[in-house]
């Protein structure tokens, strides 16, 4: 069994992209064998208002009784706009969704800013995951519109180490990073920060073109499938997975990868 934990429906305003409604992407899912996806409005990055994005995504999964079963929603908050509160309160207690993800580089707040810790705080309480992307797409190729985040400018692509500070301020809350790109390498302290905390890696970014020793460094219980789709291709993820000798892991790491280790944070 497959479960992507990184996917999306929605546009992105610099690339035409595939796949990327509720319909489509349920096909694209069927051909490679994967039976849910966790997934969220890429249109609620540029929203003002997130909240409308987050409508648009329940209305959608509404629509088909097959969606029912095959997508996870997660909800896209921006913490320093106005009546954040009542949309988290209204996405998960009333449109149920299972999860957050957050944009601090596109919607402009630090990742320690006080309404962030407050808003992880909830979901912790709440027993639901936060994802942060350390990155989107390419910095390499984006548009002159798309925010600075270009290696080597003030305000760089993120690394492992720039999701730490969150996880210090709420550790005993749930987090998935996601297309992992740049830096892996922590000190003693931060590595094990990153062991004791719950949170899954999923295999999309850039950085995991090692998979086994990314294993052997972070554990078998820290990586979960992830495609990154529809901007990245829908293969790559599952690769980093089903190409792994049986001596860096074993049929069980292999499922855990695939799905096991979803299941549990997620709690689906």
């Amino acid at each position: 069994m497959l479960i992507d934990i990184n996917a999306y429906v929605g546009h992105w305003p610099f690339q035409q992209l595939q796949y990327n409604t509720c319909e489509k992407l349920l096909k694209r899912m069927n051909q490679f064998g994967v039976a849910i996806s966790v997934i969220s409005n890429l249109n609620g990055i540029f929203y003002k208002n997130t909240q409308s994005a987050n409508e648009e995504l329940y209305e959608e999964l509404k629509s088909n009784k097959r969606f029912r079963d095959a997508f996870v929603p997660f909800a896209v908050i921006n913490p320093i706009y106005a009546g954040w509160r009542e949309d988290f309160d209204t996405c998960i207690n009333k449109m149920g969704m299972k999860g957050l993800r957050l944009y601090p580089k596109y919607h402009d707040y630090d990742i320690t800013d006080p309404a962030c810790i407050e808003l992880v705080k909830r979901a912790r309480d709440k027993g639901i995951p936060v994802a942060f992307n350390l990155r989107m797409i390419d910095s390499r190729q984006r548009s002159w519109m798309d925010i600075d985040y270009v290696v080597g400018t003030p305000k760089p692509e993120w690394n492992l180490k720039n999701i730490l500070p969150i996880i210090k301020a709420v550790p005993d809350a749930k987090f998935i990073i996601l297309n992992l790109a740049n830096a892996t390498k922590l000190a003693d302290e931060e590595m094990a920060l990153v062991k004791k905390t719950n949170l899954l890696i999923d295999t999309s970014g850039r950085s995991i073109n090692d998979m086994g020793v990314e294993l052997k460094n972070f554990g078998k219980e820290k990586f979960a499938f992830g495609t990154h789709s529809p901007i990245l291709d829908y293969v790559t993820g599952q690769l980093r997975i089903e190409s792994l000798y049986d001596t860096e892991a074993d049929a069980q790491t292999k499922e855990l990868l695939r799905s096991g280790n979803a299941k549990r944070l997620i709690g689906i």
